[in-house]
């Protein structure tokens, strides 16, 4: 039976669609970050050009479209986060939010809808997503390569796609349909949406071609649309994109991914003395602005918290040491 599992850590809950026994899809929110269905009154800061605009929601900015037409600049407005921000190398994506009426005096938080998908458990004491390969998850994810039996995906986030590439040692036409099953399967886990391009082998056969589009249908959920299959092999997904991908989270914001991993780490790593965290100097930088997030910590755990930079370290090498007393 299916079910979702929720897990609650410091500056981050995770969530995790559990079919036979592994993960099927993944879901992650970061604390601070706007969330799609989130209700604010805001305040439009800048107009800019096609009836677009600039709002202010708490410490965050999102593209507001269309503007109402009676709204100047510096007013507020009642506005829904329809899509979240989504890190993007070199030029992050805003968050979009829609109109939904009149605002009341404050720029202010109005509601935030729950995280948890219906029918989610909580995990409880001594219980983590690791135990259903979470941390694997997350390692191809950072990698952007998915092994499947015959052969391997090499994913990539652009700002315009994200590109699927097969590669193999199977037959064209087998290597093709196993592609697709790992396809849609990390699609489906690392929630993947936008514009997807899919790099099948080349097919020469029609009906080859037209059997691999038929399994995307089979196995996608939808909502979705596609492409057929060309004579190269390409093939195209469009879905609907409310959040950035588990892809694009980790691999274009991995500081920000190792700080929130080692502080689930030292949530819990056993011990009743001080816990030093040691990492990367660019992670104990960004625990340091983040300091909340370590005092949450040490009521987590009932003692001190001491950061220790190291520079042999890579981004993802951060450890605890606990002292026993």
């Amino acid at each position: 039976m299916a079910e979702w599992l929720i897990e609650r850590g410091i500056g981050e809950t995770r969530a995790a669609l559990i079919e036979a026994g592994a993960i099927a899809e993944m879901r992650i929110a970061r604390e601070g970050s706007l969330r799609v269905g989130e209700i604010w009154d805001a305040r439009l800061t800048a107009k800019l050009g096609g009836r677009r605009g600039i709002v202010l929601l708490g410490e965050h900015e999102a593209l507001l479209e269309p503007v109402p037409t009676d709204l100047a600049e510096g007013g507020l407005v009642r506005v829904v986060v329809v899509r979240e921000p989504i890190p993007e190398r070199g030029r992050p994506r805003l968050a979009k939010v829609r109109a939904e009426g009149a605002a009341g005096a404050v720029p202010e938080l109005i509601t935030a809808p729950a995280f948890d998908p219906p029918g989610a458990r909580t995990l409880g004491y001594g219980e983590t997503l690791d135990h259903y390969g979470w941390a694997e998850a997350i390692a191809d994810a950072e990698s952007g390569h998915v092994a499947f039996p015959g052969g391997s995906l090499a994913i990539v986030p652009t700002p315009a796609m994200t590109t699927i590439d097969i590669d193999g040692d199977l037959p064209a036409a087998d290597l093709a349909m196993a592609g697709v099953r790992a396809a849609v399967a990390a699609i489906r886990r690392f929630d993947i949406g936008g514009s997807i391009g899919i790099d099948l082998p080349t097919l020469r056969d029609k009906a080859a071609r037209q059997a691999a589009g038929d399994l995307v249908d089979s196995l996608l959920p939808q909502p979705f649309e596609r492409t057929a299959v060309n004579g190269f092999g390409f093939l195209q997904i469009v879905r609907p994109r409310p959040r950035a991908s588990i892809i694009e989270l980790v691999q274009n914001a991995p500081v920000e991914t190792a700080a929130l991993a080692l502080l689930h780490l030292a949530a819990r790593t056993p011990g009743a003395g001080p816990r030093t965290l040691t990492a990367a100097p660019r992670v104990v930088t960004w625990l340091r602005a983040h300091l909340t997030l370590v005092t949450e910590l040490e009521r987590h755990v009932g003692a001190q918290v001491v950061l220790a930079e190291d520079a042999a370290l890579a981004l993802q090498a951060g450890h605890v040491h606990a002292a026993q007393s």
